[in-house]
């Protein structure tokens, strides 16, 4: 995996190379675009989170990211099942290690959450000390009515939390087509959205569009985290991105196993909501 970052070149998402300014001070974070095929192991790809998560330490990280059900892969939710974990089961334990190991904030992806008879799609943040800052059962299933729809339970809470990045709410994948959970959480006191996804390359046109709507349309950063690889015969997409509160691309992915990196600086979103105060004239 070698690392990709583009924050002095910031575009517009699909704009080629339109506006861009110089980066500012901010959190520096990392987005791990893993490889998820049907052929590793869940421990296998445990060690490769573990390298990763420790490349982008040494590169200055302060904040990572992984993507969805990394550990099962989010189309082999039947295979996965058997596999499901309760919350403070390893997965939890090693991911909380991890961030206290290398004092980071780390957005664990999420992994299948058994919990008695239901299982989850459950994310995780973990603070630098090691500490759970956040836990958020993906709210909207996909599969319409086979696949995670039919075997997982949906979630019914939002999740806003303080980071370096300001107060962040955390969604999952297919959240991301759902504009009124966006709404929701901005209008809790989100400043930021961290978002775990496993979107297939079929439909990875959307994924750049909706990323930089819901940025747009709320005026904060969306940091977006896919995975690569095929399993359960669906080739994932890829191009992980930082689009920040303006909709302007800080930096993005392409298809391959990588590391990609940016600095989002909390206050472009303070100047944006103050400058184009778009949000106060909602209509409710």
């Amino acid at each position: 995996m070698t690392a990709t970052e583009e924050p002095s070149t910031a575009r517009e998402p699909g704009a080629g190379a339109g506006a861009t300014r110089e980066p500012g001070a901010g959190v520096r974070v990392t987005l791990v675009q893993l490889p998820v095929n049907g052929t590793e192991s869940p421990g296998d790809r445990l060690l490769m989170v573990k390298q990763q998560v420790a490349q982008a330490a040494d590169g200055g990280a302060e904040l990572v990211v992984l993507p969805e059900i990394w550990t099962t892969g989010a189309f082999d939710i039947d295979r996965g099942l058997p596999l499901a974990e309760p919350f403070a089961g390893p997965t939890s334990a090693a991911l909380s290690a991890l961030a206290a190991e290398h004092g980071i904030w780390l957005h664990g992806g999420s992994f299948l959450e058994r919990d008695g008879a239901r299982v989850y799609n459950t994310s995780t943040l973990f603070d630098p000390s090691g500490e759970l800052a956040a836990r958020y059962r993906k709210v909207h299933l996909f599969g319409f009515d086979t696949g995670e729809a039919a075997l997982v339970t949906p979630g019914s809470e939002l999740v806003v939390v303080p980071t370096p990045l300001g107060a962040t709410a955390l969604a999952t994948c297919y959240d991301l087509r759902f504009p009124e959970l966006f709404r929701a959480v901005t209008a809790a006191g989100a400043e930021a959205v961290l978002l775990a996804s496993s979107w297939p390359l079929a439909r990875i046109g959307h994924w750049r569009t909706l990323i930089a709507a819901r940025a747009i349309e709320n005026q904060l950063p969306v940091v977006a985290c896919n995975a690569t690889g095929s399993h359960a015969g669906v080739v994932l997409g890829g191009e992980s991105m930082l689009v920040d509160a303006t909709g302007l691309l800080l930096a993005n992915a392409d298809h391959d196993p990588t590391l990609v990196s940016a600095t989002v600086d909390p206050a472009v979103t303070t100047h944006t909501r103050t400058d184009f105060p778009v949000l106060r004239d909602r209509r409710l």
